[in-house]
């Protein structure tokens, strides 16, 4: 077994990276060496103060320097919790891969670059080769539910004809922020001007996961159209961090369908609101594959969004160190699973 403890850093303290932080302190053969953040408000500060845990024997205090935080700890994979899009965690990707550091990002476009950055992409796989490190985007969404899970399903099949993908969740547990990328409390009219001016973010990831599943099927994608609508609240709602009163907007009905080339569809649904029971609606996750033999799966209720991606980040550790160099999905890597024992057990001599 590797005797040395697998050296971690974290860039972005906000909930995924401070939840990573919290489960890596839990396992066994993980060091966390370093931790980088741009907020003023956390510079200097221990995380361990910041999780309320007591420190181990050595603290650690956040920088706001990633060339500080990598000089001084030397990671060798760093978890970057900062990004939705490639172009804004393209830049930091570049400084981690330069420093012959593994990466594992949360940004939802690096589930599949391939999809929408070809140019980045190609680039990120280049970079890793020449510094002999490897580069991986997941999450729950996309990364897991919506793509990953359902192509492993297809493993017991003789024929595939359609997936129909649903993902129904809530929107309660998170902030301010996604509040307002989502429309939460505005008007209809509102609404449909801040969509038709690119303001409202909805979900990230659709075109990722169709073209991970075609990919995976040894196919490529002829057609690709998703739309965005509101979700409007019969009654008052009230979450934590946000507010919709009856007639106004309560989340996002996102849709895609896709044909593949050999006339396959896709079809996925990702409907997401505060306070969903409110409406008499319950939260799941649903795949239903059509061919040979059917497949249909229900997770009830919902995958947690957040618990979920900070799992599945942590326990992909071990399998990006172990990757050839390069860009890689989630379909280039062996089946995530969870980390019970000694994450040195995992690491390929």
């Amino acid at each position: 077994m590797r005797t040395e403890k697998i050296r971690v850093g974290i860039w972005g303290f906000g909930a995924m990276g401070s939840g990573m932080a919290r489960m890596i302190l839990r396992k066994k053969g993980f060091e966390i060496v370093g931790v980088c953040d741009t907020n003023p408000a956390l510079n200097h500060k221990s995380i361990f103060e910041l999780l309320c845990k007591d420190p181990l024997e050595k603290d650690i205090f956040i920088t706001n320097d990633i060339e500080d935080m990598l000089e001084k700890g030397k990671p060798e994979i760093v978890m970057l919790a900062t990004d939705s899009f490639i172009k804004d965690a393209f830049p930091k990707i570049k400084i981690l891969l330069e420093h012959h550091c593994n990466v594992i990002s949360t940004s939802e476009e690096m589930a599949y670059p391939y999809a929408n950055n070809i140019d980045y992409a190609k680039e990120m796989n280049q970079l890793a080769k020449e510094n002999q490190v490897s580069v991986l985007g997941t999450g729950v969404n996309p990364g897991m539910i919506m793509d990953l899970l359902a192509v492993t399903l297809t493993g017991m099949m003789r024929e595939v004809k359609d997936f129909h993908i649903t993902r129904i969740n809530s929107l309660s547990s998170f902030g301010k922020t996604v509040m307002k990328d989502q429309g939460v409390g505005c008007t209809i009219s509102e609404f449909m001007n801040k969509r038709d001016e690119k303001l409202i973010a909805g979900h990230v990831g659709f075109k990722e996961s169709t073209y991970m599943i075609a990919k995976a099927l040894g196919l490529e994608v002829a057609s690709f159209h998703q739309s965005m609508d509101p979700i409007i609240t019969n009654i008052d709602r009230k979450s934590p961090y946000g507010y919709a009163k009856r007639g106004n907007v309560c989340g996002v009905d996102m849709r895609s369908i896709s044909v593949l080339n050999n006339a396959t569809q896709i079809h996925l649904h990702h409907p997401q609101q505060i306070e969903p029971e409110l409406g008499g609606v319950y939260t799941k996750d649903e795949i239903r594959i059509s061919g040979t033999p059917e497949i249909n799966m229900t997770i009830s209720p919902e995958v947690d969004g957040g618990i979920g991606t900070i799992a599945v980040c942590v326990n992909m550790i071990p399998h990006i160190i172990n990757a050839r160099p390069g860009l890689k999905t989630m379909i280039d890597l062996p089946v995530p699973r969870a980390i019970m024992g000694d994450v040195r057990e995992m690491i390929e001599e």
